[in-house]
């Protein structure tokens, strides 16, 4: 059922001024901030930002105004123009910077300092403010400087090790993404930033790579290397579990459909394939479907072995279309998730019933539909107030009306006692989520200071302590890193929510907690009776947040479902691996790495508006809809040409050579992207100036894309003669954008990683010393990271019974005995 919520005229960050000096790259950053409500002001050069010429462009349309991409990332923002490079352009651009609270730049290391405009200029015009600086590899360290596109940053970030056939060179995601990811990880970092701020009194620097942002994509195969010594390698659309791998992806009479082929799915469509013809009811009868998963698992005869399954689900799902096998598996509570095109994507009834859609409102008329709210919000709307404005159609709006903010005015009080204390220190989490994008999400919370509860079971436990990898390819509840990664800093509280004991503990947390978070099917916990209704009569100030894949109601709410079905609903297989063949990824879960960036950002800013209202509130994520935010230039672009988006490779428009080559060694890659004749000299030089790249012709991008094959075989020939990384640092050094494809191995002994000390080591009570991922942002002054390895299953039971929820040693025991806590 839609529910009805009354919003508040005031928005999450309503009080916050936003700067926004990014070009196309990373304009996602402040479109968040502004849809979280911030006064977001666009400061452009005279004749705007390049980014109002670049991406997909509308006919028709006034210059400046025909992209499609400006106007999917820059709605509700105000537009100024100033010359920077001009004294009294530069004067007033200081008296904005003493005006806001947060500037967001991605001009690249040292860019703003050799204008004088860098951070210490910033924080010299306003003592608090929170600068954060997107790169392709951070401010510092040795690749600081290296030439990056997103093909090289989906190489170095590790994506492109996970993307494609393992019989093809490895692949990007056709629709650029990795900047995407930065930028959206980003407002957590500056919303981090901004709490540290407020309790410290002291301008704030944050520091966010890009290639960081891109190996968080990677999942289990982040740290896989160093866990059990293997790692993942690319296989196309196959789930990679060390107890399973398995096909995701079934052709259909029109298309594909994402199926995960377990033994519950299998029992929920055995009627429907017996009725289509795709098996007989003997071939049913013939198997126990009950415990097939569990024989697979151990070895133990089968009459049906998984290929057996794989191939009479294929030859089911052969005889329907998409929309036939989505409205059958949702009469049956069954998954079956189409592979959407962009354009499928705009039919989804689910969205339409949900008020998704926003309208988009071109300066010739014409009417559009874009990506709504990233969360739904029951306080708090999330919106943008404003069309992507004009070239400077807010400057002297904006200059005249200027004021200091709260922080530059008078004495700034300087609280250096509070450095050391972590950002969300005091705040108080109940993790009841599982899986990957709710435990993602608090693990952010938990590494910056929140007591973070995290509540789990053993009937059954959460999956991914599950399936790998485990620590020495041993197997354990407490030995697989999947879990690990994405639950550092916590305390585990076993309980069982179905024991009215259970239930009891649950309550206690709901009380004590500011943050409950959820990521069950829609509904289970107001069946559990620990909804947001019950959560608000015990703590009215409570901020309670629910993650699934569909969103809480609407016509498909019920299927549960994991990030891959919801990279299929979304279009995201649609536009991963090769054209002549069905999807080649992307890999695994790729919302799961999506959908968390969104949702803390919504948790923080609810946090900051409740610290300053006192009103609590409910979010709801549809991990789908967060997700269609990295293809909003594309969900438009389908309405105006009718293309849609689909997977081609490495191929780029505007890009040649950009690709993937060989190099030395056993399946060793290096991505190599050219965006101008200068970067094409470069490169002809560096393989020693042959004659057959001497051709005048091939200076320009279409002379070169004529004789495509003939130069991607010349510089495969060339790259196969030189180990990857050592061929980057010669590229590199004459200006050509290229990176190593890197797996899980490689980014250990990666030297700008180790230059951020982005590995962490902890000691585990089970596994030992093991490194954890870092972070995706530096703050200057504040060493950030995981704090503490992820918790053994139930390690904090007693600790958090008697100490944080305070009862007596009796009331604990009491509460052990009954057989709530396992």
């Amino acid at each position: 059922m839609k529910p009805v919520w009354d919003h508040v005229a005031v928005s999450m960050l309503a009080p916050y001024r936003v700067l926004d000096l990014t070009d196309a790259r990373a304009e996602l950053a402040t479109h968040v901030f502004a849809g979280l409500g911030a006064d977001v002001v666009k400061v452009e050069q005279p004749g705007g930002s390049p980014s109002r010429h670049e991406g997909l462009l509308v006919p028709g349309e006034p210059d400046g105004l025909a992209s499609l991409r400006f106007h999917a990332f820059n709605r509700g923002k105000r537009s100024v123009v100033l010359d920077l490079d001009d004294d009294a352009g530069r004067a007033d651009f200081l008296r904005l910077v003493a005006s806001a609270d947060i500037v967001v730049e991605n001009a690249g290391p040292g860019v703003l300092d050799a204008t004088g405009l860098g951070f210490d200029a910033l924080r010299a015009a306003n003592p608090g403010i929170v600068h954060v600086a997107i790169s392709p590899f951070g401010q510092t360290g040795p690749y600081a400087d290296h030439q990056a596109t997103d093909l090289t940053l989906s190489a170095m970030g590790g994506s492109m090790a996970l993307n494609g056939d393992s019989d093809r060179r490895p692949v990007r995601i056709t629709v650029p993404q990795t900047w995407l990811h930065a930028s959206a990880e980003s407002v957590v970092g500056a919303l981090v930033a901004l709490e540290r701020r407020r309790r410290t009194g002291e301008a704030q620097f944050v520091d966010v790579s890009v290639q960081a942002a891109v190996f968080w994509t990677g999942l289990q195969a982040m740290i896989a290397h160093a866990i059990d010594g293997k790692d993942i390698e690319r296989n196309g659309t196959v789930l990679q579990l060390s107890t399973m791998v398995t096909p995701l992806v079934y052709p259909c009479a029109d298309g594909e459909v994402c199926i995960i082929a377990t033994g519950e799915t299998v029992r929920g469509l055995l009627d429907w394939m017996v009725s289509s013809g795709a098996v007989t009811e003997e071939w049913v009868d013939a198997e126990d479907w009950t415990t097939w998963d569990v024989r697979v698992l151990t070895g133990e005869p089968l009459v049906h072995t998984p290929e057996d399954v794989r191939a009479a689900i294929t030859g089911f799902t052969l005889r329907h279309t998409k929309t036939e096998l989505f409205d059958g598996g949702i009469e049956r509570s069954v998954t079956l998730a189409p592979v959407n095109t962009v354009s499928d994507v705009l039919g989804l009834t689910q969205l339409a019933e949900r008020d998704y859609w926003v309208d988009v409102d071109l300066p010739s008329g014409r009417r559009l539909r874009a990506p709504g709210p990233f969360v739904k919000t029951s306080a708090t709307p999330i919106a943008w107030s404003r069309p992507a404005p004009a070239v400077g159609q807010h400057t002297s709006e904006v200059l005249d009306s200027i004021t200091p903010a709260p922080a530059t005015t008078g004495h700034v009080e300087v609280r250096a006692d509070e450095r050391d204390r972590l950002p969300l220190a005091g705040v108080k989490v109940a993790d009841f989520s599982w899986i990957g994008v709710g435990p993602i999400t608090a693990k952010a919370l938990a590494d910056h200071g929140a007591t973070v509860v995290h509540v789990e079971s053993d009937k059954p436990a959460d999956r991914l302590r599950l399936v790998g990898p485990f620590k020495d390819g041993i197997a354990g509840v407490n030995r697989c890193q999947f879990f690990g990664s994405f639950n550092t800093s916590k305390l585990s509280l076993q309980l069982d929510l179905k024991h009215p004991s259970g239930q009891d503990v649950a309550k206690r947390l709901l009380s004590w907690c500011d943050i409950a978070l959820d990521s069950f099917r829609a509904g289970t916990m107001d069946q559990l009776g620990l909804g947001y209704s019950a959560a608000r009569q015990l703590n009215p100030g409570i901020i309670m947040a629910t993650t699934c894949l569909l969103g809480q109601y609407g016509p498909a709410a019920q299927l549960a479902g994991y990030g891959y079905h919801a990279a299929a609903f979304s279009g995201f297989h649609e536009i991963t691996g090769w054209a002549d063949r069905p999807p080649g990824g992307p890999f695994n879960a790729y919302t799961d790495t999506v959908s968390p960036r969104f949702l803390t950002s919504a948790l923080l800013a609810a946090l900051d508006h409740r610290r300053r209202t006192g009103e609590g509130q409910f979010i709801d994520q549809a991990q789908m809809e967060s997700s269609l935010h990295f293809i909003a230039p594309e969900l438009m672009d389908v309405q105006v040409s009718g293309r849609s988006a689909r997977r081609s490779g490495n191929t780029d428009p505007d890009r040649f050579p950009h690709d993937s080559y060989p190099c030395a060694g056993h399946d060793e890659w290096i991505a190599i992207a050219v965006e101008s004749a200068d970067q094409w000299d470069a490169l002809r030089e560096a393989m020693g100036d042959p004659a057959w790249a001497r051709d005048p012709e091939l200076a320009a991008l279409e002379g070169r894309r004529a004789r495509a094959e003939e130069i991607d075989r010349e510089i495969g020939a060339f790259t196969i003669l030189h180990e990857p990384r050592e061929l980057m640092d010669l590229l590199q050094a004459v200006g050509v954008p290229a990176g190593m494809v890197q797996r899980s191995s490689d980014h250990l002994r990666d030297p700008q990683l180790a230059h951020r000390s982005f590995f962490r080591h902890l000691e585990h009570p089970e596994m030992g010393v093991v490194p954890y991922e870092g972070h995706q942002f530096k703050v200057a002054g504040y060493d950030n990271g995981p704090r503490m390895p992820a918790p053994c299953l139930g390690e904090h039971t007693f600790e958090v019974l008697t100490e944080v929820l305070g009862m007596t040693d009796d009331e604990a025991a009491e509460i052990l005995v009954s057989g709530a806590c396992g």
